[in-house]
């Protein structure tokens, strides 16, 4: 068995969530079924269709005495409206905005570093994490009405993975409340909010968890921040390509990966292992879509195979590994890999060592490689226009760039 990162641990029993319309599902019954708490966060809560329909769950568990803390990002979600805003506070709802932009906006590098973990947890026993956020599958705030869905996945957990979650919102959560009581001038108030953050955290479990199915899955949670989980993704994913000795399938909505996960994919496919990139094959920014580009070719030579999903936007951050090997291993979450996810942006992905799961996941993105994307072919990459290519290296150029000014290194 492939050796694990001591933060898997077993007895978990893990669902996977393809796309809002499951995930929603899951997550509006959790949420109907609370009884004591329930603490989301995401990047982008959006109150069309679908996204109004949690809102709508959230309203209702606030009203019956259920306490509702809700985090989203200040540059992902935009501003409530007055409708929404009065009937969130009137229902006990407590909203907070993470990093919300001062007239600056994203001039100053310290504010490109996001909430983009996608994170939810009910009553201390069920948690949701994954890379969806609280959005209309068929919805997009810029283009409007989708012909198809966007392509993503979400997991939900019972087991030791839960507290996991549970403290690392619970966390945030203080550290952003004393953080207001700094700038309100409450001293007392924010050093008290500190201390519970760090050391006594609040919620515990209030009922036992239900009795889960015999088959219980090894996993736990991997987080990205700037304190104490700098790189685990990134070395997390590393490690099991490393140790991939059969296939890898990754699926990655903003692939521009740094020289360790390039080199490790690379290595992979030269020793064999047949290596399978999605990839994004619709236009979405500009930055995103050229920036990738520019490393096909080394990946390309060295015989990693390269889909670009174009049924739909492709919105999915998960990976799987050696499925039907005695070492599974596969991850579902918010990180892209790419800098703004794996060297400033606040992320959680779920990591599972589980031959079923990892199987079920393999299927439906192979599903997708055959019948939604096309295979990018070395010669025809490389006799790309002239034009396609000076902008490839101008988005480059430019992240590159972006990341210097950072001072980070990549």
């Amino acid at each position: 068995m492939r050796k694990a990162h001591k933060t898997i641990r077993g007895g978990h029993h893990i669902h996977l969530l393809e796309g809002g319309q499951e995930y929603f599902a899951a997550l509006m019954v959790a949420v109907d079924g609370a009884h004591h708490h329930v603490h989301l966060e995401t990047y982008i809560f959006d109150f069309h269709g679908a996204g109004a329909d949690v809102a709508e769950t959230l309203v209702r568990a606030a009203q019956r005495g259920v306490r509702v803390r809700v985090v989203v990002d200040g540059v992902g979600s935009r501003a409530l409206s007055e409708d929404w805003r009065q009937r969130l506070l009137q229902a006990g709802v407590d909203w907070r905005v993470y990093s919300p932009l001062n007239t600056l906006g994203l001039l100053i590098p310290s504010r490109w570093r996001r909430l983009h973990r996608k994170l939810c947890v009910v009553d201390g026993r069920l948690a949701f994490c994954g890379g969806i956020n609280i959005l209309d599958d068929w919805y997009d705030p810029e283009r409007g009405a989708l012909e198809k869905p966007r392509l993503d996945f979400a997991v939900s957990a019972t087991g030791a993975l839960v507290q996991q979650v549970q403290d690392t919102t619970a966390q945030l959560w203080w550290r952003m409340q004393a953080a207001r009581q700094m700038r309100e001038s409450q001293f007392s108030q924010a050093y008290s909010a500190f201390k519970t953050a760090g050391v006594n955290l609040p919620w515990t479990e209030s009922d036992p968890p239900t009795k889960a199915p015999a088959k219980m899955a090894r996993a736990g949670l991997l987080l990205r921040d700037n304190w104490l989980h700098r790189r685990q993704i990134e070395k997390a994913y590393c490690k099991a390509i490393g140790l991939a000795r059969q296939d890898i399938v990754i699926a990655n909505a903003y692939f521009v990966p740094g020289r360790k996960v390039r080199r490790a994919l690379i290595h992979a496919a030269q020793r064999g292992v047949r290596v399978r990139l999605l990839l994004q094959g619709r236009y979405e920014y500009f930055m995103q879509y050229h920036a990738v580009r520019p490393v096909y070719g080394a990946l390309l030579a060295a015989g990693v195979e390269i889909h670009e999903y174009n049924a739909s936007f492709l919105h999915a951050k998960v990976a799987v590994m050696d499925a039907h090997h005695d070492r599974p291993w596969a991850t579902v979450g918010s990180s892209n890999l790419d800098p703004i996810s794996l060297l400033m942006a606040r992320e959680a992905n779920v990591v599972v060592v589980d031959s079923a799961f990892a199987q079920q996941l393999q299927a439906r993105l192979v599903q997708a490689i055959e019948q939604d994307s096309t295979a990018i072919a070395a010669a025809a990459f490389a006799g790309r226009p002239r034009l396609q290519r000076a902008l490839d290296w101008a988005a480059y150029g430019l992240m590159r760039l972006a990341l210097f000014l950072t001072g980070k290194r990549y």
